[in-house]
């Protein structure tokens, strides 16, 4: 595959009249790829492929059907977030797959981080499969590649699964940010009129909580994750930190701590606090959250959150340790 590059010339999109010349172009060029055909899009909520879902609205309207796989391993409200903005709001032809026991089946038991990862990409693909071939008429396959899956890795979006799709499935591809750097996707997600919410989604990785809740997952300590994870970006929000911190979240790790409720003995889990900012992800440094902040989020999840006795915080840089815990 021919290396596709960046022209010199391309203005950086830093303003919105800028992102309007771009959305402009890019009508015009789809509608001349994919002409009177229909196309195809894994939408999973994230920046990426939610500006390409907006972008393909405008361009050709009902001819895009989009698949939202719910695999169990979303956020809290993520899913109906993305049924809100693109279904009621957009108008979007989208369909709606509730996989979530079809997953966390699969990956009962399974501890090994990799294999975690492949069997949640290889369901997806399972998945999203099966709703491509009861559609007639796609020839075209929208993709929220952008420029750094290009320079990284020769232009397949691995994190999106379409590199796994099966030979019958013969898509050519519509990538209309590909030449975009993540910054200016999200200038052109709000000049497209999507929700903060989802334009400034932090980085979020493809097996979702999966990688949050360590070693075997199981459905208690995955809510535990949702729930602590939902109070720490709410109280982030409050106090001003979550446009200061790069990424965010909680981790449950797989075992269980004595503790005193209501004078009673506890044996329950743990919730870890993990708040980095970094450039590029290869190093991060440790953000320091003021201790009233920090205080109050423990009240609350060891308040709010069923089957929790403590609370803890991450203060390892990456080196030695990395962002996420698996």
């Amino acid at each position: 595959m021919e290396l596709q590059l960046r022209g010199p010339n391309m203005k950086r999109i830093t303003s919105p009249e800028l992102a309007r010349e771009f959305i402009d172009a890019q009508i015009r060029l789809i509608r001349e790829q994919v002409g009177e055909s229909k196309v195809l899009l894994a939408l999973s909520g994230g920046v990426d492929s939610s500006v390409v879902a907006a972008l393909l609205i405008k361009a050709i309207g009902d001819r895009l059907t989009c698949v939202h796989v719910n695999h169990g391993l979303l956020r809290k409200g993520e899913s109906e977030m993305v049924l809100k903005v693109f279904r009621e709001e957009l108008g979007a032809n989208l369909i709606y797959v509730d996989a979530v026991d079809r997953f966390l089946d699969a990956l009962a038991g399974v501890e090994d981080p990799e294999q975690k990862r492949k069997i949640i990409g290889k369901i997806f693909i399972d998945v999203f499969a099966e709703e491509a071939r009861k559609l007639e008429g796609v020839r075209f396959l929208g993709q929220g590649t952008i420029y750094p899956d290009i320079l990284e890795s020769h232009g397949v979006k691995a994190h999106h699964n379409v590199g796994g799709l099966p030979e019958d499935l013969n898509f050519e591809l519509v990538e209309p940010v590909k030449f975009l750097y993540k910054d200016e996707v999200r200038v052109v997600g709000k000049e497209l009129g999507l929700p903060d919410a989802m334009v400034f989604r932090q980085p979020f990785p493809g097996p979702g909580l999966g990688v949050r809740c360590p070693g075997a997952i199981t459905r208690d300590r995955l809510e535990l994750v949702r729930e602590s994870d939902a109070i720490l970006r709410e109280e982030f929000a409050k106090n001003g930190l979550a446009g200061k911190v790069w990424q965010y979240f909680t981790i449950v790790p797989p075992f269980r701590s004595t503790g005193i409720k209501d004078g009673k003995r506890t044996f329950e889990y743990a919730v870890v606090l993990r708040a980095v900012n970094s450039v590029d992800a290869t190093s991060a440094t440790v953000e320091e959250i003021p201790y009233p902040v920090l205080f109050h989020i423990r009240d609350r999840i060891l308040a709010e959150v069923q089957g929790v006795n403590r609370v803890l915080f991450d203060i390892s840089p990456k080196p030695v340790a990395t962002i996420e815990w698996e």
